[in-house]
């Protein structure tokens, strides 16, 4: 059976990692007989690469960027990752953007006391990659069908304009009303903590632990690009 790469960023944040393990240990207990790694593009290991060789080494593997947006690491990280050992390891579809993680933002919005008669700031990491902001803007549109108060978007790094610009702008648009924060953060870590110093009245917890990110893992797992097979190009028979 093709293994299951569940690809992370990576966090020195113990809640972080507890919180992203969450994820992983949900897709073992809904898949028990499938082999499931962890694996990060940074600050932790094992790395991507490395975990990538392992299982090529004995099947095919698909790498599950535990992942909210296409960008660097998705791009250049997991795609050299897999490259060596195509066709039979290849890359998913990060985990956003999908109306499940919409759904997640309403329920810790309200968790964290929002209404929609308050300003939400959606705070995505950021990246300088234009296809990680589209991606952005697609999970906004899903919130948009859930949630009726004003949405604007800030950004951790790497993009314009943050957040504590966005919170300002808010706060300026709508004078007198709260302006709340709606964490598009996966995990717990040092993003997370920044959001707690932009200056909004309140700030939504990140996305895990939920039940439904496993279920989003496994669903892009599945729906991977199946292996190519390669082909050898016919020799002609010599007379």
């Amino acid at each position: 059976m093709t293994a299951l790469i569940a690809c992370s960023h990576g966090t020195s944040d113990p809640a972080g990692r507890i919180a992203i393990r969450s994820i992983v240990e949900g897709v073992r207990r809904q898949r028990p007989r499938l082999d499931v790694r962890e694996a990060f593009v940074d600050v932790e290991e094992p790395e991507v690469g490395g975990v990538v060789a392992a299982a090529s080494s004995v099947g095919d593997a698909v790498v599950v960027p535990l992942l909210l947006s296409t960008g660097f690491h998705v791009r250049n990280d997991i795609a050299n990752a897999v490259a060596p050992f195509a066709p039979g390891a290849r890359a998913a579809r990060p985990l956003g953007p999908d109306p499940v993680l919409a759904q997640i933002i309403v329920e810790r919005l309200v968790q964290a006391g929002a209404t929609p008669d308050d300003s939400v700031v959606f705070a995505a990491a950021g990246s300088s990659d234009p296809s990680a902001a589209t991606d952005v803007e697609a999970t906004v549109a899903h919130l948009r069908r859930l949630w009726s108060g004003t949405i604007t978007i800030g950004y951790g790094s790497m993009a314009t304009p943050n957040v504590p610009t966005a919170v300002e702008a808010a706060r300026s648009a709508a004078p007198g009303k709260r302006v709340v924060i709606a964490s598009y953060l996966l995990a717990p870590g040092f993003f997370h903590d920044r959001l707690r110093e932009a200056g909004a009245d309140l700030v939504s917890a990140p996305l895990a632990p939920d039940p439904r990110l496993a279920d989003l893992v496994i669903e892009r797992y599945r729906s991977a690009p199946a292996p190519r097979s390669v082909r050898t190009p016919a020799v002609a028979a010599s007379a």
